[in-house]
């Protein structure tokens, strides 16, 4: 855990900042804009960037990727210039868990891979990159999303401590055990081998 420096009214403010970013359903607000339809509706019924995919159209899908992933490294890194590393943690944290429960989508959002991507790169850039090539090894090589997205989250730990990040440890520990939640359906899938690949509907 990083040293508490802030007031608590300071990390209050942090993470409704944080949450209210997460919170942004950038993948319905680009499928609406670019006419795609409601997501809601589509494959899955996700909002996240590998259900924007399922509409055909790769660029909304790109750019829902990196909004969902940008918004999580921006709570991050505006919380970290502003105020101290552990209002960062605390706006990272629920960057994360107001993508997965927004309170205008009724608390039912998305799986939070591209938010988990965003934080760990702003937090300690090294172990977010590694996430990132442990998502792209598992997902290419599976041509399942979801198994990329368990690859990313299962490394995070461990990289932290190579890395030396003890600091965010707990943090990474806790956004780990949110990614494998949230997938909990997909893993059930995965065991039975109904795990629908990239690019094909749920």
């Amino acid at each position: 855990m990083p040293v508490i420096e802030s007031s608590a009214a300071l990390l209050i403010l942090w993470g409704v900042i944080g949450y209210l970013l997460g919170s942004i359903p950038f993948g319905m607000v680009l499928a609406r804009a670019m006419g795609l339809g409601n997501l809601r509706k589509i494959g899955s019924g996700n909002i996240g960037a590998t259900n924007v995919l399922r509409t055909g159209n790769k660029t909304a899908a790109a750019l829902t990727l990196l909004l969902d992933g940008a918004k999580g490294a921006v709570a991050v890194l505006l919380a970290r210039a502003m105020a101290a590393e552990d209002a960062a943690q605390v706006a990272g944290l629920m960057a994360m868990l107001g993508h997965c429960y927004p309170v205008w989508l009724r608390f039912n959002g998305g799986k939070g891979v591209a938010t988990f991507l965003g934080i760990v790169l702003a937090l300690v850039w090294p172990v977010g990159l590694g996430c990132c090539v442990a998502w792209l090894i598992g997902a290419l090589t599976s041509r399942i999303s979801s198994v990329g997205a368990l690859a990313a989250g299962s490394v995070s730990t461990f990289l932290m401590v190579l890395f030396g990040a003890g600091n965010a440890l707990l943090l990474g520990a806790v956004l780990t055990l949110l990614i494998f939640w949230r997938h909990r359906g997909n893993i059930k899938r995965i065991k039975a081998g109904t795990e629908p690949r990239i690019g094909r509907a749920a």
